[in-house]
């Protein structure tokens, strides 16, 4: 009984939670439409930051509360503290499942490996062969994937023969991705919008309401609660591009868009954006043209209403370019990456493949 009852109290005081963090942004919602996760969510839940606090007497567990599109609020907690670092009060987010995704050394090591075995000395032949990998670090390169089997081999997916020998089995990748996992049960966090619903409306850039817009599927926005609300702000953001000339009304109501309205809003956004630092920066600003390889020193980021953007640094210029969370552990470094629609697929370090 003792058991059960602790739950009980411990509900409780997150059912208050919740009320305390909903009333104090100026919302109420029925109770019967809470929902409280103790782990990360199977299936992605898409919703409004209404707080984000510690939820233990250690100053651990960071939690968070959402108002969902789906017509409830969110309770969801032992969420790493760095995952919610860019989700504030009032953006817009999207907390999924633990991230399960293959590694591009798992592919490189699966693709050199012959009959089950993998040999480093190989793998250095190609890579030099290919010469695709930045700075010309070769050695250093394969010597990052065998530290990668290393690690594999302590969990027993991987053996090693000898020095230049390494037997995987057929389904290394999966079990690779697995045991990552495994590791990490921690739920994914996306941000999706760091501006709120009012800020979107009138926003330069390519927000997320725009990205609702151009994809019209609305059958997961409930009629109550946060999702009303974002029909609401879907029918003023639809208002506001016909004002500016981004869009069209017919005589039968339908409304057109002008073409690629998208990379349109985005590069408006940039481009004001990149006047505005160039003149603190004292250096000029040069858009990034679509399959143009940018290259320079990653030296920060900004967010703008279209997302957020890495600056990427040369002696008498600079650019803006989307960021990836891949990019954060070459801060100050030089980098190389090809613009390709909206994304940008970078060239790392010792890494062979390309990361988008």
């Amino acid at each position: 009984m003792e058991p059960a009852l602790r739950e009980l109290g411990e509900r409780g005081d997150i059912i208050r939670t919740m009320h305390k963090a909903l009333k104090a942004d100026g919302l109420e919602r029925d109770p019967m439409t809470f929902q409280i996760h103790d782990a990360a969510p199977a299936t992605p839940i898409v919703g409004r930051v209404v707080d984000k606090y510690l939820s233990d007497e250690l100053g651990e567990n960071p939690t968070v509360v959402l108002d969902g599109i789906d017509g409830r609020t969110h309770h969801v907690s032992g969420i790493e503290l760095e995952r919610l670092e860019d989700a504030r009060i009032g953006s817009v987010v999207e907390i999924g499942p633990a991230d399960i995704t293959q590694r591009p050394s798992d592919r490189a090591i699966a693709a050199i490996a012959e009959d089950g075995i993998y040999r480093p000395s190989r793998h250095l032949e190609r890579a030099k062969f290919e010469g695709r990998v930045p700075g010309g670090d070769y050695e250093g390169y394969v010597d990052a994937h065998v530290r990668r089997l290393e690690a594999l081999r302590r969990a027993g997916i991987a053996e090693r023969i000898d020095a230049d020998q390494w037997r995987i089995p057929e389904d290394f990748e999966s079990r690779a991705a697995a045991y990552d996992a495994g590791r990490n049960r921690q739920a994914s966090v996306r941000v999706l919008a760091v501006l709120d619903l009012e800020k979107q409306i009138g926003a330069d850039g390519a927000t997320w309401l725009d990205r609702r817009l151009v994809s019209p599927d609305a059958s997961d926005l409930a009629p109550a609660g946060f999702g009303q609300q974002v029909r609401e702000a879907m029918d003023r953001r639809r208002e506001h591009h016909v004002e500016r000339g981004d869009a069209t009304r017919q005589q039968d109501g339908r409304v057109f868009y002008r073409r690629n309205l998208l990379a349109a809003l985005r590069e408006r956004d940039v481009a004001r954006a990149g006047a505005e630092m160039a003149a603190s920066k004292a250096v000029s600003f040069r858009a990034a043209a679509d399959g143009e390889t940018v290259n320079g020193k990653f030296t920060g980021t900004v967010q703008l209403s279209s997302g957020k953007f890495a600056i990427v640094e040369k002696a008498h210029e600079f650019t803006l370019v989307p960021w990836r969370p891949v990019i954060d552990r070459q801060l100050g470094r030089e980098v190389t990456g090809v613009v390709q629609g909206g994304s940008v697929s970078w060239q790392l370090g010792r890494q062979r493949s390309i990361e988008r």
